[in-house]
């Protein structure tokens, strides 16, 4: 049987991830692909969505959170007997040996060359404590299923980094044993818009903008945004309310993300506690991490790194204090600068329009200088081909602290070139075009001096704005600045 669902509902974006699945669907041989990504994400989405009207056989059994061995080879053996056998009573093990055994001999009873699809989802769920989920997963598909033309074993879960360690970079039984792989993202700010679009809300650029920056570009959060309201009012009712899907979020995301949520917790909020991002030993520091010699703290580090919560970069030509780390994800940005601070007062109701009078205060314009640039990180491959660079111009952040009466600085962003040249560019949000007057023309040169001192470069040194309104036109704008990125340039269709 193939999979039912709502006809009209159709995919939005994800063309390189429906690449994947077209190619694994029309391969002559088993495949095995591992899709994971954050909560809330769309990866079930995707692969229902898909296969709904493939002409295919589609198993999907789905791992129950904190449910024991017996509960999810329940589950597990009430879908054998639904896809497989038309919903007779089938009796249920007490292991996954049988009931991988069950499974294999389900699928013997199909004739024919129709592909079978098997998607075991939020596996990690599955994998209950001394459950051998793994080991009779390995036995099974060495054994049986990736001699069987037919099947396509597809598996997923939210917590990223357990699909990359125990199965992806798996170095047992399942090593190499993955054909194809998805890591999901959220949506990039073209999709959002097409996503909206497709819900009939039809909003600005600077709108979609103002959402993103709250979203974040998650799929299950932008379909509760709601027609006819601007971005503002949205987000006063899903973020400035104690019922408002937004409120809550926070605790429910990282709880279900995350083993020791709390410390992983801690440590984000450390990382989003820096605009410019936070060494590696000072956060192993700051949560008493020495003694192990930084072990746990970088096990958290990777587990929210895979989860799209952070990422990690070393400054451009930084040689001895090694790792940094920034906060990426908007709605974290958001619920820690917003939401967190006034929660007492939102459990107490807080007056419709909350959010629009918080707009266009200082505090405002500084969280959303940092969403802002969360958003170009996210966006390289829109601002590399703004500037019309090749894709050999590597992305990197650059900062000098100063040494004695040496005045230091940061570089947002820039582009080292193949070209002998490198491109600086400043990342700025504003509502109207920004504005290079004498002062900050001055302050763009001693930024371009310092890097040229700092890292002796001979290289051409180009200096470009990415700024979301774009710029006054001055006889400073004309001197300085090359080249300028609006806000526009980030909606082009790229390759991500």
């Amino acid at each position: 049987m193939g999979i039912s669902g709502d006809q009209t509902t159709q995919l939005i974006g994800r063309l390189a991830e429906q690449a994947i699945l077209q190619e694994m669907l029309e391969s002559n041989q088993a495949e095995f692909l591992a899709i994971y990504g954050r909560r809330r994400i769309g990866k079930t989405f995707l692969i229902r969505e898909y296969f709904k009207d493939k002409d295919v056989i589609f198993f999907n059994s789905t791992g129950s959170k904190d449910g024991s061995l017996i509960e999810q080879v329940q589950h597990f053996t009430k879908e054998i007997s639904k896809v497989f056998y038309r919903s007779i009573k089938l009796e249920s093990s007490k292991n996954w040996d049988s009931t991988f055994e069950l499974l294999t001999k389900a699928m013997e009873t199909i004739s024919g060359n129709k592909k079978i699809v098997l998607f075991f989802d939020e596996l990690p769920w599955m994998a209950t404590k001394n459950s051998k989920l793994l080991t009779t997963l390995d036995y099974y598909w060495n054994q049986y299923w990736n001699r069987d033309k037919r099947i396509r074993l597809i598996i997923c879960g939210s917590s990223a980094s357990w699909i990359v360690d125990k199965i992806i970079s798996n170095k047992g039984g399942l090593h190499n044993r993955i054909t194809k792989q998805i890591r999901l993202l959220p949506f990039n700010l073209r999709e959002t818009k097409a996503f909206l679009d497709k819900k009939d809300i039809r909003l600005t650029h600077n709108q979609i903008i103002q959402t993103y920056m709250v979203t974040g570009g998650v799929p299950y959060y932008l379909n509760n945004i709601r027609k006819g309201m601007s971005a503002a009012q949205n987000i006063d009712l899903l973020a400035f309310s104690s019922d408002g899907l937004l409120f809550k979020e926070f605790d429910n995301l990282f709880a279900a993300l995350f083993d020791m949520h709390e410390l992983c917790v801690r440590i984000i909020k450390i990382i989003a506690e820096c605009q410019s991002g936070v060494n590696q030993e000072d956060i192993f520091k700051k949560i008493g991490d020495e003694k192990n010699k930084g072990q746990l703290g970088l096990q958290k580090l990777k587990e929210l790194e895979d989860a799209g919560f952070i990422i990690r970069f070393k400054p451009y030509l930084h040689k001895t204090r090694g790792i940094y780390y920034k906060v990426i994800d908007e709605y974290t940005l958001f619920y820690l600068a917003w939401i967190k601070p006034f929660r007492d007062n939102l459990v107490q109701g807080m007056s419709s329009g909350s959010w629009e009078i918080q707009q266009k205060t200082p505090a405002w314009y500084s969280w959303a200088g940092m969403a802002f640039e969360s958003i170009c990180y996210k966006h390289i491959n829109q601002i590399r081909a703004a500037l019309d660079l090749d894709a050999s111009a590597m992305p990197n952040t650059w900062r000098f602290n100063g040494k004695g009466d040496q005045n230091g600085a940061q570089i947002d962003l820039l582009f080292d070139r193949r070209d002998d040249s490198i491109t600086l560019c400043e990342i700025k949000y504003t509502s109207k075009p920004f504005l290079i007057d004498k002062a900050y023309a001055q302050n763009i040169e001693n930024k371009i001096q310092i890097f040229k001192n700092a890292t002796r470069t001979r290289k051409q040194i180009f200096f470009s704005m990415i700024s979301a309104s774009g710029l006054q036109k001055t006889r400073y704008s004309e001197e300085l600045i090359s080249q300028v990125v609006t806000l526009e340039d980030l909606f082009e269709d790229c390759l991500r």
